[in-house]
């Protein structure tokens, strides 16, 4: 099991992978690439308990594309 910090992705489009991801360094933006693009996830202030204990929440605030 890894020790490093995780948080809680709230929003954003339903079919994302994973909800409960690394965030390094924490406090920051999550950007967490998705269909050609990036959504960009941005820390709340809440935390939720989750089976991985309790997490910062971040919540989804906009997706940008990646240029080709």
């Amino acid at each position: 099991m890894s020790n490093a910090p995780k948080a809680l992705l709230e929003g954003g489009p339903d079919d994302l992978s994973e909800r409960i991801v690394p965030v390094t360094p924490p406090g920051t933006e999550i950007k967490v690439p998705h269909r050609g693009g990036y959504e960009h996830f941005r820390v709340t202030g809440r935390h939720q308990d989750t089976p991985e204990g309790r997490l910062p929440v971040y919540e989804w605030w906009e997706r940008t594309e990646i240029a080709e």
